[in-house]
């Protein structure tokens, strides 16, 4: 089946921008401003239990969808008892590529969910997950996420061994079609390392919504050289 994902280029590092980041109370506006620039939209869900943060809910993400054709990447950080009925609401609100955490112990469950309304789905780990236990999820999703920072907290810096487990990352995914996202602490003087280590995209939060010159940023993420 094709996708949406299939015609982003794998030749060059992937802009995918935090809607987190944006300014909320002028979110259309901030979605019209920058969409020319990016390559995937990411929308972190976050119940307040298994992540701290209360974030996005279907609705907002639908208004969303209406406003770009860009892929819109929904990362669910909610616990096991609502996992599935989430997956289930933010397909039906308009995400292309929904991921789960490898911590939740019905992330199968719902990566066949989100297959089943013809969806791409998505593995994350968090800092403290082997990276190995991604290897059973490669067959079945089309993403793998490595979160460089504890979960659910802006502003942090990124973890010593993030870019060693990219590289672990990377050697695990070998020729499979899954890029492989670097999400947390991107900044001016980690993407190049994040890029070199294995990453195919970053998320982009406040390097990329409060960039004054956002063409120049955008064409120097793209640039960067694994």
């Amino acid at each position: 089946m094709s996708h949406v994902l299939d015609a982003l280029p794998r030749d060059r590092l992937l802009a995918e921008f935090s809607l987190w980041s944006a300014d909320l109370g002028r979110l259309a506006e901030e979605i019209d401003r920058v969409d020319e620039h990016v390559d995937v939209y990411h929308v972190d869900v976050a119940d307040g239990h298994f992540s701290p943060a209360l974030l996005f809910f279907p609705d907002l993400v639908a208004a969303c969808r209406r406003r770009t054709e860009k892929p819109v990447h929904v990362h669910l950080m909610v616990d096991d008892a609502i996992l599935l009925d989430q997956a289930a609401q933010f397909a039906d609100a308009g995400a292309d590529l929904v991921s789960v955490h490898a911590e939740n112990a019905n992330a199968d469950r719902a990566l066949d969910l989100i297959a089943e309304r013809g969806l791409a789905g998505g593995i994350v780990l968090q800092l403290h997950t082997p990276v190995a236990e991604a290897a059973a999820f490669l067959p079945h999703v089309r993403m793998l996420t490595l979160l460089g920072t504890r979960i659910g907290i802006k502003g942090q810096g990124l973890d010593a061994q993030a870019e060693a487990r990219l590289r672990e990352a990377k050697g695990l995914i070998g020729d499979r079609d899954v890029i492989l996202a670097a999400d947390g602490g991107i900044r001016e003087h980690t993407v190049p390392g994040l890029r070199a280590a294995g990453a195919g995209t970053v998320v982009m939060g406040s390097l990329a919504f409060n960039d004054p010159d956002l063409a120049a940023r955008i064409g120097w993420v793209r640039a960067q050289r694994g």
